[in-house]
C-alpha cells in the first residue's frame, strides 16, 4: 500500500531528483514550486517502484498529481495509477487527479472510458516560451520588449547583471522590502503570500541549486530573479523589478535567459492566478504554448446511482432497511461476537452507541456519500428483516465487493447464497458491473461454502482471506 508523508519545506530536496528530470512542462513539478506555495497547497508524497506520487488537499478533496518516473517509463507510471487506484478503494476515497499533462490525458480518459469528467483551469496554465526569444527578443513581434531593454540600457549606461550569491542576501531583502513597499500597497492575498515566501526561500537558493541573478543600475538592485532547470525547460520562480526603472523587467529577462539558460530549449514563466494585468503582461511576451493542466475525475458504477434498488427474488426482497426495523438492524449490526468475520468492529471507533439509531443513520450516510449500497433482507412472506447484503469498494474497472450477514436465527436456510446471488446480478446487468468480487476469513468455513454455492470461484487466499470473484460471463 502506499505510504504518504507530509511535505515539510526541508523535504523538498527529496523530491528533487524527479523534478530535475521531468518533462511535464508543468512548474508545479518543481522544489522551488512546492517550497514557495507550501503553506497553500502543501502535498503528501510517496514512491512506487521508480515513480513519485504527490497528493494534496484542496477544499476538502484529496488531488493525486499524475506520477512521474524517474527513468522517464510511461509503463511504471501506469503502474503507480493502478496503485493509487488501489489506494483509493481501499480508503474509500474518490479518485481526482490534477496536473495531468496534455501528452498523458488521452491515455487517462481512455482507461476510464466514458465516465470521465475532464477540466482544465484557464487561471492554472503556465506559460511556456522558446527559451531563444528572450535570448534575443526576435524580429518585429519582440519590438516592444527589445526597445525597453535599449531604453533601460542607455538611461543607466553602467548597468550590470550578475549572478547572485550568499553575500548579497542583506541588498537583495533591502530591494525586496523597497518592492514591496510600492509595489504590494494594494494588500493582494497572493501577492502577500508569494512576497512571504520569496523571503523565505532566499537563504535555499545555493542548497536547492536555484539559478538567480541581480540587474543593478548606478550599483542600486533595481531587479531580481530567481530560477530553476527542470528538464528542458527554466522555470522562473521569482522576478521583481523596482517601480521607476523602466525596462527593467524585460531587460533582466534577458538577461537571466542569457546567463542561465544554455541547454534548456523553453522557459516557462508560471501561471497568472487569474490576474488579467499580469494575464496580458505574459501574453505579451508570446508565448509558444499554454501550458494545460487538466483535472481528471473517473467515475465508478456508484456514482450515477441516484437511489438505492429494491429487487426480488423466490423468497426475498432486497430493499433499502425501513425506519420500523431499527432496532433490528442495530441487534445486527452491535452484535460483535457475529460480527468478527464482518471484518470491522464498531467498537474501534464508537466505543458506546449513544442510540438505537445510530448503525442505520451511519449506513444511509455512506450510501449518500457513495461509499456502499446497503440493502436490507426481507423474508418476502411476512416482511421480517433477516440481514443485510451490501456491494461496496467500488472500482475504477467496473467492479466492485459484496458481503452479507444474517441475524443468528435465520442462518442455515440459503438466504445469504439467494441474495448475494441476486445482487451479483443487479450489479452485472443494472449497474453495468464486470467483476463482483468477495472474501472471508480463512477460518470463516460457511461462508466460503457459500459464496462458491453462490456462483463465485476462489481467486487466491492470504494469511488471512479467502477471495473469490464472478464475471458477467461466468
Amino acid at each position: 500500500m502506499l505510504k504518504f508523508n507530509h511535505t515539510q519545506k526541508e523535504d523538498v530536496l527529496t523530491l528533487a531528483p524527479w523534478f530535475r528530470v521531468q518533462s511535464t512542462h508543468i512548474a508545479d513539478y518543481s522544489v522551488g514550486f512546492q517550497f514557495m506555495w507550501n503553506k497553500t497547497l502543501a502535498p503528501d508524497y510517496a514512491f512506487f517502484g521508480d515513480c513519485l506520487i504527490l497528493r494534496e488537499l484542496y477544499v476538502g478533496k484529496y488531488y493525486f498529481y499524475y506520477p512521474i518516473s524517474l527513468s522517464g517509463n510511461e509503463a511504471a507510471e501506469e503502474e503507480a495509477i493502478a496503485e493509487i487506484e488501489k489506494f483509493c478503494r481501499d480508503n474509500d476515497m474518490k479518485l481526482h487527479f490534477t496536473n495531468v499533462p496534455k501528452c498523458r490525458l488521452a491515455a487517462l480518459v481512455e482507461r476510464y472510458g466514458v465516465g470521465v469528467t475532464v477540466s482544465d483551469n484557464r487561471r492554472w496554465r503556465d506559460y511556456l516560451y522558446a527559451a531563444e526569444d528572450f535570448k534575443t527578443y526576435p524580429g518585429k513581434r519582440h519590438a516592444g520588449q527589445r526597445n525597453h531593454v535599449n531604453k533601460f540600457r542607455k538611461t543607466y549606461p553602467m548597468w550590470s547583471f550578475r549572478p547572485y550569491s550568499a553575500e548579497d542576501e542583506p541588498r537583495v531583502v533591502a530591494f525586496l522590502k523597497e518592492y514591496e513597499g510600492v509595489q504590494l500597497e494594494k494588500g493582494n492575498r497572493i501577492a502577500d503570500e508569494e512576497i512571504a515566501e520569496v523571503y523565505a526561500i532566499l537563504p535555499h537558493l545555493g542548497e536547492f541549486g536555484m539559478p538567480a541573478g541581480i540587474l543593478e543600475a548606478d550599483g542600486k538592485i533595481v531587479a531580481f530573479s530567481a530560477g530553476e532547470k527542470c528538464g528542458d525547460m527554466l522555470i522562473i520562480h521569482i522576478e521583481k523589478a523596482l517601480r521607476g526603472y523602466e525596462g527593467a523587467y524585460p531587460a533582466i529577462a534577458q538577461e537571466f535567459a542569457l546567463a542561465f539558460g544554455e541547454n534548456v530549449a523553453f522557459i516557462n514563466r508560471m501561471d497568472d492566478a487569474g490576474d488579467l494585468g499580469l494575464r496580458k503582461s505574459k501574453l505579451q511576451y508570446l508565448p509558444c504554448e499554454i501550458v494545460d493542466k487538466y483535472n481528471i475525475f473517473p467515475e465508478r458504477a456508484i456514482d450515477a446511482v441516484q437511489k438505492l434498488p429494491e429487487i426480488e427474488t423466490e423468497r426475498l426482497v432486497l430493499r433499502p432497511v425501513a425506519d420500523e426495523d431499527e432496532e433490528a438492524y442495530f441487534r445486527l449490526a452491535s452484535d460483535v461476537e457475529r460480527n468478527k468475520y464482518w471484518g470491522y468492529d464498531y467498537r474501534t471507533d464508537m466505543p458506546e452507541i449513544a442510540h438505537k439509531s445510530y448503525f442505520l443513520q451511519s449506513a444511509r450516510e455512506d450510501f449518500h456519500h457513495r461509499a456502499e449500497m446497503p440493502l436490507g433482507i426481507y423474508l418476502k412472506e411476512s416482511g421480517e428483516l433477516l440481514g443485510e447484503v451490501v456491494l461496496h469498494r467500488f472500482g475504477y474497472h467496473e467492479e466492485a465487493e459484496i458481503g452479507v450477514r444474517l441475524l443468528g436465527e435465520h442462518e442455515g436456510r440459503g438466504y445469504a447464497k439467494e441474495a448475494v446471488t441476486a445482487y451479483t446480478e443487479y450489479g452485472f446487468s443494472k449497474l453495468n458491473l464486470a467483476r463482483v468480487e468477495a472474501k472471508c476469513f480463512l477460518q470463516n468455513v460457511r461462508s466460503g461454502k457459500m459464496l462458491l454455492a453462490a456462483g463465485m470461484r476462489e481467486c487466491g487466499r492470504d494469511d488471512t482471506y479467502r477471495y473469490f470473484c464472478r464475471t458477467a460471463e461466468m
